[in-house]
């Protein structure tokens, strides 16, 4: 069954109300028929290197009109956009272009060069490269043909591609459908997270086909926001945990115009029941909604409302299910559900999935009597540092390469700002002598600066179980057992 191509999201703003604002980035602006011509001309420059059905296009750059055209390009031209994070290395890309095949890449020029690095020169097209004749050809799509790649952590630790189709996506823009009418004027909504995660691309694709005006931080300060807001007349954004500790934290917070704001929604990483009561006493007029889920549930499978934040109930609960959505709490050595307040692994199943199973989705959770889901972690050992989640097997094969590193392992420490932070239990090789110092700026050298390791901790050897597998508990209770002998 052939459904609405996703590439085709801003259809109706542009046929409704093509001269509103469609797009804010830093001191520019785009109209929704600016943008449309945009989509055009990146739409002519992929078909023209040979971009067509089935193909990916490597996606590395922050908020740009280039970032969105090309989401939005290549799902017209049955292709789909691999988008990923700005902050990888050489090798970190080639290892998630190798994953997806793509031949073809779009980056912002301050990443130009190393995405060049991962697909070779002359595979990557930057701003100066877009052709000036529009190309409106449209590709008919079946539902389950991927839109969108977007990555996530796998049960390896390492990356890995989630294939987001147009019939998944379809149905979310369906969900949150609202007529656009020309004489009112449009809501305000920021884009405050990176496109290359879920909430960054689904709420701007969710704000563009509602015909609002969206603005996009390039890089989120908590400086900048507040100015944003105030200057923008925000009326809505999505935040972790993380940004809004800082946003209340900011000096110039008090001093700020805020009243536009109507809705804060947060998530992506656990937030401190003190963090949120301080946000609602900071924040009366905005209505503010938890939401929790994951990139293969397409965003958010519940969420705690605002009149729960209002009420001051269930705060640091994940809330109900959206609508359509079915859970199921199992044990996971049983495959049983599991009784009220006893937690075992959730089970979503929902239109918005990937699949149309019941998902996995590794979260450790319970229900209580009232139906509210309460998170207790992850059932994979994945780090996740002020929302940017990943594993530690990649982080430790860095540091062995190391040549006075006999061994190392990798995980997570509990943190108040952040949620977590990384933490290494290093074994030198006989003799030498290592200096953290040292061994971070050879790890910045191969990995993104969100992995590398907050604290490292020196020991003769690793907490290895009988089955030869490295316990994450023990390590992280070397490094805290230090911390607390410091």
């Amino acid at each position: 069954m052939n459904v609405v191509n996703v590439g085709h999201a801003i259809e109706v703003p542009v046929e409704r109300v093509p001269e509103r604002t469609a797009l804010v980035v830093g001191d520019h602006r785009w109209s929704y028929g600016e943008l449309e011509t945009w989509v055009q001309r990146v739409a002519a420059t992929l078909r023209a290197r040979g971009v067509g059905p089935g193909d990916r296009v490597a996606l590395v750059d922050n908020a740009s009109v280039l970032s969105v055209a090309t989401i939005l390009a290549a799902a017209r031209l049955g292709a789909a956009s691999a988008q990923m994070n700005v902050m990888l290395t050489v090798d970190e890309l080639r290892t998630l272009v190798d994953k997806v095949g793509a031949r073809v890449g779009v980056a912002g020029t301050p990443f130009r060069a190393n995405l060049t690095g991962a697909l070779g020169d002359g595979a990557v097209l930057g701003e100066d490269d877009i052709v000036d004749t529009p190309d409106d050809t449209t590709v008919d799509v079946a539902a389950d043909d991927d839109a969108l790649v977007l990555f996530t952590s796998g049960t390896t630790g390492l990356p890995k591609p989630i294939h987001i189709s147009h019939g998944v996506i379809d149905e979310r823009l369906t969900f949150y459908a609202a007529p656009i009418d020309p004489d009112v004027p449009p809501v305000v909504d920021m884009v405050s997270v990176p496109i290359f995660h879920i909430g960054g691309t689904l709420g701007l694709l969710v704000s563009l086909h509602a015909g609002r005006s969206v603005v996009m931080l390039g890089r989120f300060d908590s400086g900048a926001w507040l100015r944003a807001v105030e200057q923008h007349h925000v009326a809505r954004t999505f935040v972790v945990p993380t940004m809004l500790q800082r946003i209340l934290d900011h000096p110039d917070f008090a001093d700020r115009d805020l009243s536009s704001l109507l809705q804060i929604s947060y998530g992506a990483a656990a937030a401190p029941v003190a963090l949120v009561e301080r946000a609602l006493d900071a924040l009366p007029h905005v209505g503010f909604s938890n939401v929790f889920g994951q990139t293969e549930t397409l965003g958010s499978y519940a969420a705690l409302g605002a009149d729960d934040h209002q009420a001051r109930r269930k705060l640091g609960s994940a809330g109900t299910p959206l609508p359509g959505v079915e859970l199921r709490i199992v044990d996971p050595a049983t495959g049983a559900d599991c009784p009220v307040g006893t937690p075992g692994e959730v089970w979503v199943r929902a239109a918005q999935n990937v699949t149309s199973d019941w998902l996995r989705t590794g979260d450790i959770a319970t229900l209580d009597d009232d139906g509210y889901l309460h998170p207790v972690g992850r059932m994979r050992d994945t780090i996740n540092r002020g929302g940017e989640k990943f594993g530690p097997i990649e982080i430790e094969d860095v540091l062995r390469r190391h040549p006075a590193v006999r061994d190392a392992g990798v995980c997570g420490i509990p943190d108040d700002e952040l949620g977590q932070r990384v933490a290494a239990v290093v074994v030198p090789v006989d003799g030498q002598t290592l200096d953290p110092t040292d061994l971070r700026a050879f790890a910045a050298e191969r990995l993104a600066r969100y992995k590398l390791p907050d604290r490292i901790v020196f020991a003769a050897d690793l907490p290895y179980s009988n089955l030869g597998k490295v316990s994450r508990d023990a390590l992280a209770a070397v490094v805290l057992a230090e911390d607390g002998a410091g």
